[in-house]
């Protein structure tokens, strides 16, 4: 089975990051459980950095990967 990947935007591209979704999460689900441990975050660390927020992830089963990200077209 292949890999189900998304990507968390940014409008600095140095911050924009590719995660793995974890496998028991429905395709319709990963979005509502990203924004929400986003929100989590904001709500608790008002200074927050990439680093909490991909620890948030993580316990949820989200793993980061690493990307190249292309020239812009």
């Amino acid at each position: 089975m292949a890999e189900k990947l998304m990507i968390l935007p940014s409008k600095d591209s140095k911050k924009i990051r590719l995660v793995k979704i974890p496998r028991d999460y429905e395709e319709h689900e990963v979005y509502r459980a990203a924004t929400g441990a986003i929100a989590r975050i904001e709500e608790n660390l008002p200074d927050y950095d990439w680093d909490d927020l991909m620890e948030e992830l993580e316990d949820m089963g989200f793993e980061e990967m690493s990307f190249l990200l292309g020239p812009e077209v």
